[in-house]
């Protein structure tokens, strides 16, 4: 798939496609940093990981199958017990249209169905404990303002002041993982400022594909990937890149 053509950057493809923006505000993001965050990661009980072998074998390409279970995860919260997988596949590939060049799946094998099922039930049953920890509510694609270049997006969930992000892969949490929920923590904080909002104070990163989870508190990541910078200091440098690049342009 091809990436298309944008007039504003979205935070997610920020984090992804243009690190260096980031790298400057947290220079200490490295891979010691990083491996000592996995370290804390756990599993929910009762949970199990997807099967490794039918995610291998799928003949749908893994964003799109994993797409397919965020969208099943959604559709269930919203009080569909059994969604139809005509309906997930309509989610699916719009969200994946926003980006790539996605196509319609020509079917779902019974294996994909039950790695997308598997994955989505998952995710369900951690965010309803989550919320009932809170005792708050899901909130489903909750806002991510933009400024200047970078447009306004939206991240996957949140339950009172806790972001939640979801990536299904098979590896442990990453630095552009780190980046994008640093990038959205700035962003939404800028706002915050500006409209008197409540901001949020901790990140949950999921992998349900693999019940592989991370409590992240802002402050602390904001601290340990910085040069010891506060949370004001941090917007300003970053309004300052982005200004400093639209002026450039």
């Amino acid at each position: 798939m091809t990436h298309k053509r944008l007039p504003f950057r979205d935070p997610r493809t920020v984090a992804r496609d243009i690190p260096g923006v980031l790298d400057v505000l947290f220079p200490r993001l490295s891979g010691s940093l990083v491996a000592a965050l996995n370290r804390d990661a756990y599993s929910y009980a009762g949970l199990t990981p997807v099967d490794t072998e039918l995610v291998e074998q799928s003949q749908l390409q893994k964003a799109m199958l994993f797409e397919l279970a965020i969208a099943r995860a959604e559709l269930i919260l919203a009080g569909q017990a059994d969604p139809k997988w005509d309906d997930c596949i309509a989610i699916a590939l719009a969200r994946q249209s926003r980006h790539y060049d996605a196509r319609k799946p020509d079917g779902i094998a019974g294996s994909d169905q039950e790695v997308a099922q598997h994955a989505a039930q998952n995710l369900v049953s951690i965010l309803k404990r989550v919320s009932q920890t809170q005792g708050s509510q899901i909130v489903r694609n909750p806002v991510i303002p933009g400024m200047g270049w970078i447009a306004s997006g939206t991240g996957d969930f949140s339950i009172g002041k806790v972001l939640v992000e979801v990536k299904h892969t098979d590896r442990n949490f990453i630095a552009g993982d780190f980046r994008q929920i640093l990038m959205y923590w700035l962003l939404k904080y800028s706002s915050a400022i500006e409209r008197d909002e409540v901001v949020w104070s901790e990140c949950l990163l999921l992998n349900p594909r693999r019940n592989y989870c991370l409590a992240v508190n802002f402050d602390k990541l904001l601290q340990s990937a910085s040069s010891n910078s506060n949370r004001v200091e941090l917007c300003e440098a970053l309004r300052s890149i982005v200004e400093h690049d639209i002026a450039r342009r």
